[in-house]
């Protein structure tokens, strides 16, 4: 019967170690990525933020644009997301991306993305207003 020696442990254990190293960088360098133009968080578009945008997608008109800064409960993106001209509210999330109240525990890229996501959820139906205080 074979048995682990403690060289063959060591050799698993720093491979393991080097293997999470690496997800680590990779993971960091994805967060400083250089700016994207799809709508993802620094893509030119002014002041750092996700670039305009306005598409149609699956035959619903979505549209995102910075808009001044207006704080809910503790809350500032100064972007603003549009479905067929009615409000989707969209939360930025430091660098783990975006989400929306539809879709709310995925992250998304940009909030582009986030729209898409939530036209593809909404099947046909209506935006309707978040009210954070509800």
């Amino acid at each position: 019967m074979s048995r682990l020696t403690r060289r063959q442990a060591l050799g698993a254990v720093t491979g393991a170690a080097a293997g999470i190293a690496l997800v680590g960088v990779a993971t960091a360098s994805a967060d400083t990525a250089p700016d994207r133009a799809d709508g993802a968080a620094g893509a030119p578009g002014g002041a750092g933020g996700p670039a305009p945008f306005d598409e149609v997608f699956q035959g619903r008109r979505i549209q995102g644009l910075p808009a001044e800064a207006h704080a809910h409960a503790g809350h500032s993106t100064g972007y603003r997301v549009l479905v067929d001209g009615r409000e989707l509210h969209v939360m930025q999330h430091g660098k783990s991306g975006w989400s929306s109240p539809i879709n709310h525990y995925e992250r998304f890229a940009g909030p582009l993305d986030a729209a898409r996501t939530a036209v593809t959820s909404l099947k046909g139906a209506s935006v309707v207003p978040f009210d954070p205080t509800s």
